[in-house]
């Protein structure tokens, strides 16, 4: 009985350990958010089993060293309170643990996820696009008076007011997907903005949900907009 209470106590130590790098690190945030997505996509794409068992195993290895990078800063931390050649070292080697993973899990998705999502973007391909220069304009004005209305109106609240630059790049992202009949440059343009999501999300310090939110609502009005003058 001594030994089940035992292993239920460091259960619940490790618990407690996932819970803090959840609720103190931005990356370990940033990687449940895109675990999510990536587990509701598999489900949405019906992916054979051995496809969704390279995706667990993404998952759980760029969670798994992000806790590791997690542990051996907080260590050097402790050990080191000053700079030191040596700290900078270790925090870099842990670093480059996580892009390790990282680069891995983006390798996998992209082999996993293509072929679904090509078949899926040829099948509603079934009319003919038109979107003129002039129109183009017209998407992106509609997309920034939105976000300069919307951040106006929210103005009290951070979480609410949606990124400016992060609409616009989803926003010309979606303009390239509806323009092109070729999955893989559509795939290149969404990649091309979120890593510009990422590189707002790293440098400047707004909650995660601003870029998302402004990301959702460029990708939204241009949708409406060119649904609407069709």
């Amino acid at each position: 009985m001594k030994e089940v209470m035992r292993w239920l106590r460091s259960f619940r130590y490790a618990y407690e350990g996932l819970k803090y790098a959840l609720a103190t690190q931005r990356n370990m945030k940033f990687h449940f958010f895109v675990s999510f997505v990536t587990l509701i996509s598999a489900l949405f794409f019906h992916i054979t089993k051995v496809e969704i068992l390279f995706i667990i195993l993404a998952i759980v290895l760029v969670i798994m060293t992000e806790l590791i990078n997690t542990a051996i800063e907080k260590t050097v931390d402790l050990a080191m309170p000053n700079q030191h050649p040596i700290a900078k070292i270790a925090k870099d080697l842990a670093a480059a643990s996580v892009l390790v993973a990282a680069a891995f899990a983006v390798a996998v998705g992209a082999i996993v996820f293509f072929e679904p999502i090509n078949r899926w973007f040829r099948q509603g391909k079934s009319y003919t696009i038109n979107i003129t220069a002039e129109s183009v304009w017209l998407y992106l004005a509609l997309v920034i008076v939105t976000v300069v209305v919307m951040e106006t109106r929210f103005s009290h609240s951070q979480r609410l007011r949606p990124s400016l630059w992060m609409a616009i790049a989803f926003s010309l992202a979606t303009l390239i997907t509806m323009l092109t009949s070729n999955t893989l440059v559509a795939l290149l343009a969404y990649s091309l903005a979120f890593l510009f999501l990422v590189m707002l999300y790293e440098k400047k310090n707004r909650p995660l949900s601003v870029s998302l939110f402004g990301a959702l609502i460029g990708t939204a009005i241009t949708i409406l907009a060119f649904y609407l003058n069709r």
